[in-house]
């Protein structure tokens, strides 16, 4: 659930051909290269920040590293070619922006570049699952190198995440904080708290009821489940099993993916430095 803007660029089906060689990294650190977390309560780059797919605003998700290498967590259709995921077609049929493309952070001096997507890596892997193909929606944007002093893992409001979260019970509780432009930057909306609602496509999806609601530009968001474990981002929204609910992806599968079809074999969620709160 991408924001639009006028005039954001499109690039032709080719270019998924041509980055599919880019897997892996743009711009990497040295192998060395450590991690050092930047004060929860004063780093610009966190789960939560926005995102601008050349012009499209998403949200930030969890921060994910990978052998010293800092990313964070976004929605794969925040960068698709076309129609946005939701009017037609799903991760194994729809274009994406190739590997590469250039991600403006919030509050970070310099840009990002998309390293992942789980719509690319599938297409590539010719997936087939049906499951999958709907809701494995993860993408991970690189942090340029010169800013990893401003990053936290850390969730705004709540803290976390303690762990990956290996889903979550119906009636079960869920804490999200979301990024969306259309909040107009007001700090009392961007924490969100409701409950699951089942899940869906054989555990891929988590749905969700929350207040408020999330909306256009809220995609990739940061959602945690009751014991601050991190459930995974904001994927959708959904016309059932609720009208108005939101569908959740399920973090710890895709990692595994990640793991499995992209040169980020050492791709790990980046626990939180400040504790699970469970309320504001």
């Amino acid at each position: 659930m991408p924001t639009p803007h006028r005039g954001r660029l499109r690039l032709a089906a080719a270019a998924l051909v041509l980055a599919a060689a880019a897997v892996g990294w743009v711009g990497a650190p040295p192998p060395d290269a450590t991690v050092a977390w930047a004060p929860s309560g004063s780093a610009p780059i966190h789960p939560g920040v926005q995102l601008l797919n050349l012009g499209a605003q998403c949200t930030a998700g969890f921060v994910v590293v990978d052998s010293g290498h800092i990313l964070l967590a976004e929605a794969a259709h925040c960068l698709s070619v076309g129609t946005p995921r939701g009017a037609e077609g799903d991760g194994c049929t729809a274009e994406s922006l190739p590997l590469g493309t250039p991600v403006d952070i919030a509050g970070a001096p310099h840009r990002g570049t998309l390293a992942y997507s789980a719509w690319i890596a599938m297409r590539l892997a010719r997936e087939a699952d049906p499951d999958r193909c709907a809701d494995n929606d993860l993408a991970l944007v690189a942090v340029d190198p010169r800013d990893y002093p401003l990053v936290n893992p850390s969730v705004p409001v709540w803290g976390g995440p303690v762990a990956l979260s290996p889903g979550v019970r119906t009636g079960e509780a869920v804490f999200g904080y979301g990024g969306s432009e259309l909040g107009l930057g007001l700090a009392a909306l961007a924490p969100r708290q409701g409950q699951s609602v089942g899940d869906s496509g054989h555990g891929w999806r988590h749905d969700v009821v929350i207040a408020p609601a999330g909306t256009l530009g809220d995609s990739g968001s940061p959602f945690l489940d009751p014991t601050g474990a991190a459930l995974g981002p904001l994927a959708s929204i959904e016309v059932s099993p609720v009208p108005g609910s939101n569908g959740i992806g399920d973090l710890a599968r895709e990692l595994d993916y990640v793991r499995l079809h992209s040169r980020l074999r050492r791709a790990q969620l980046a626990l939180g430095t400040e504790p699970f709160t469970g309320h504001r």
